[in-house]
């Protein structure tokens, strides 16, 4: 039986607090643009859903979705789109890579995300970090890809892959994927993106409209 004073003495578990206004799916803007979030499903670098997705969507910032918008529609004239695999990253999703970095123990995921970093390194070699500008929600991680069948182009490595060569200046990956990383990188420094220069896929608004704000509203 039990008693009455564990209810009494209980907290009242904190609500998640709700989606801002300024935020927006991109997609209900974006007509083409393609949605595959990786931390909402299994396959990604930890090998597990992330905490804080509940649904496949890419939320970003209004100002940020818009621009993303911009960008998928000068891609039609050639045949192509964009495919985001993480948009707006909610604390909770940083605290748990953070958490599994830390677990020297896990590495099922090695071969194919990490195969020639040792899990020690993640964050001294800056591929994990206590804060993300995701949660900021005006940074997207994302590719291209072919409208006609949503078949993604050549950029040397894979999404999420630890490892220099996916620096969008490294010039060991072939003539085609350079050209493809250019093409990217180009698409979105022209409506105010600017990239990472360790992560081929990764864009962030280079006027964000909450430069100092970290968010942890749940992505659902």
């Amino acid at each position: 039986m039990v008693s009455l004073a564990v209810f009494a003495n209980a907290q009242p578990r904190p609500k998640d607090p709700p989606r801002p206004a300024a935020f927006v799916d991109v997609a209900t803007i974006a007509p083409g643009l393609l949605v595959e979030a990786r931390y909402a499903a299994a396959h990604n670098f930890v090998g597990t859903k992330i905490d804080g997705y509940e649904k496949p969507l890419c939320y970003l910032t209004r100002q940020a979705a818009t621009a993303l918008a911009q960008v998928v529609a000068d891609l039609e004239p050639r045949g192509l789109t964009i495919k985001v695999f993480d948009c707006y990253r909610p604390e909770r999703a940083v605290a748990h890579f953070v958490r599994w970095a830390r677990n020297l123990h896990d590495a099922k995921m090695k071969a194919e995300f990490y195969p020639e970093v040792d899990k020690r390194n993640l964050f001294s070699d800056g591929y994990i970090a206590a804060r993300s500008g995701h949660s900021r929600g005006s940074t997207a991680d994302l590719t291209l890809a072919r409208r006609s069948d949503g078949r993604e182009l050549d950029m040397g490595t894979p999404f999420d892959f630890f490892s220099t060569l996916s620096w969008p200046s490294d010039k060991r990956v072939s003539a085609e994927a350079q050209t493809n990383r250019a093409l990217l990188a180009q698409a979105m420094r022209k409506r105010g993106f600017y990239a990472y220069d360790k992560e081929w896929w990764h864009f962030t608004l280079r006027n964000e409209p909450y430069p100092q704000t970290y968010f942890d509203f749940v992505v659902r």
